[in-house]
C-alpha cells in the first residue's frame, strides 16, 4: 500500500503572518532557487494568496537591491 503524503501547510498561515514584507530578504531568499528564479507554490507549499505576496515581494526587493535578479552570471 502507498504511503500517504502529508499536504504541507503553508509557511506564513501558520506564523499568522497576514503581510510579506520585502525588507525581510532572509525569510525571501528561501523561496529563490540558486540561480535566482522564484519557486513555484508545488514546491514551497504557499497558499495561493501568500504566494502572490511573497512574489510582489520578491520583486519589489530586487528593484530595492535586496535580492539579486540573476545568482549566477557566466560570460
Amino acid at each position: 500500500m502507498p504511503k500517504k503524503r502529508r499536504k504541507r501547510v503553508c509557511e506564513f498561515c501558520r506564523d499568522g503572518i497576514d503581510r510579506i514584507d520585502y525588507k525581510d530578504y532572509e525569510r525571501l531568499r528561501k523561496f529563490l532557487t540558486t540561480r535566482g528564479k522564484i519557486l513555484g507554490r508545488r514546491s514551497t507549499g504557499l497558499c495561493a494568496y501568500h504566494q502572490r505576496q511573497l512574489t510582489r515581494a520578491i520583486k519589489r526587493a530586487r528593484i530595492m537591491g535586496l535580492l539579486p535578479f540573476v545568482e549566477t552570471y557566466y560570460l
